[in-house]
């Protein structure tokens, strides 16, 4: 399901494909939570193409956007809110995540993205597993 691309340069393969192979540390503690349908399930993409952007992760199943910023984000909060918005008149649910956030309090990251997950799944799902459970 891939929708609203649009723009030629994103529509390429190798700029997502690069920004996969060179993910922020936080990106990449994030990605080892969301793959494998990890959360509640659902399936996550990362560097996902989407109009004129490229997506840090999408569950498009759930139209749920999660954006990991780090610290030059502070200077473009007014791009960031454009972004968001487009996203969501697009139908997104948009979560952002400041990079130290993920970095030190990963546990709280998680339980955000999993009641947000879990909010918009047609059916109910079990919580995420207990300390020292499986996952």
């Amino acid at each position: 399901m891939m929708q609203g691309q649009t723009n030629e340069d994103i529509l390429g393969k190798e700029r997502p494909r690069a920004l996969r192979r060179s993910m922020t540390d936080a990106e990449q503690a994030l990605w080892r939570v969301l793959r494998g349908r990890q959360v509640s399930g659902v399936k996550f993409r990362r560097q996902h193409p989407f109009g004129d952007y490229i997506l840090d992760f999408v569950c498009l199943e759930l139209r749920l956007v999660i954006e990991v910023d780090g610290g030059h984000h502070a200077e473009r909060a007014e791009r960031d809110a454009v972004r968001t918005a487009h996203l969501q008149e697009a139908g997104f649910w948009v979560m952002r995540f400041w990079n130290h956030e993920v970095l030190k309090e990963i546990e709280a990251v998680k339980e955000r993205i999993w009641n947000s997950v879990s909010k918009r799944l047609p059916h109910p799902h079990p919580g995420p597993p207990l300390e020292g459970e499986e996952e």
